[in-house]
């Protein structure tokens, strides 16, 4: 595996390369070069049509740049096995078709240093036709959380989850811990932060990190993509935050109980 000593940042981003949206990947790649900290980028492409020669010279030739193709569909594979490249001491995923400001990930990632702590997030913003932005102020507040209490601004699996998973930027370590993104053919974003935000303290910055492109070929904007699997696929993620916060505040109680018959 090359290693990229200077990198701070690894960002991953599965793709189908599919030819209506893959143009939408040279604009990732320019708003990389923006970044103002040293960073890695692992593409996934998956599928039996991602053929990664179709990715560009300017892009599969930039020394930071590690393409690793999957013959099999799957985002969710596609991210998790990306990891095995991961040099950086802190990883981020961005979707093809996405953009980041250019203070995304040094922002996070200094706060992150700064703190000691797992995990820290951004805002989203939706990045609209016209070139507007519109910042998604997500039902987690601003600040810091404990293990476990972002789930408890998700009041149920019908509503929107309470963080974007291509808002936070985590620790590599607590990313391979948590087993990344589940093994779901959709949702599986909500796994991965429900893992994220349950086994380690984070924070939720004021600050735009992540620009989310409004377009018509976005998955989510097919009507057929809120179907049965993907409430399923909440749901999932719903109970899986809601034992992690159980589980730990269980240990913390036996903790506490041997403490305190420790001291009588």
């Amino acid at each position: 595996m090359p290693r990229h000593p200077d990198a701070q940042v690894a960002v991953i981003t599965p793709t189908q390369l599919d030819p209506r949206r893959r143009h939408y990947l040279t604009d990732l790649y320019r708003s990389l070069t923006l970044q103002s900290i040293p960073f890695e980028w692992v593409i996934a492409p998956n599928g039996p049509d991602a053929d990664p020669a179709v990715i560009p010279s300017l892009i599969a030739n930039d020394p930071r740049v590690r393409i690793r193709p999957r013959p099999k569909p799957g985002a969710a594979p596609a991210r998790n096995l990306a990891l095995n490249d991961v040099t950086a001491p802190y990883t981020c995923f961005v979707d093809d078709d996405d953009l980041l400001p250019p203070d995304s990930l040094a922002v996070r990632y200094h706060r992150a240093v700064e703190t000691g702590l797992g995990w820290v997030a951004g805002w989203s913003a939706d990045l609209h036709l016209d070139g507007t932005l519109s910042t998604w102020v997500c039902p987690t507040p601003v600040g810091r959380h404990e293990p476990g209490d972002v789930w408890t601004y998700w009041p149920s699996p019908a509503s929107k989850p309470p963080l974007g998973h291509t808002m936070l930027l985590a620790r590599t370590e607590l990313a391979r811990a948590c087993g990344g993104h589940g093994g779901l053919w959709k949702g599986e974003d909500y796994v991965y932060v429900m893992s994220i935000s349950g086994r380690s303290a984070g924070e939720l910055l004021p600050v735009v990190t992540y620009h989310y492109r409004d377009h018509e070929h976005q998955m989510t904007e097919d009507t057929a993509y809120r179907d049965v699997d993907e409430l399923a696929a909440r749901t999932f993620a719903f109970l899986q935050g809601e034992s992690e916060r159980a589980l730990r505040r269980a240990g913390a109680n036996a903790t506490e109980g041997l403490a305190s018959a420790g001291r009588s």
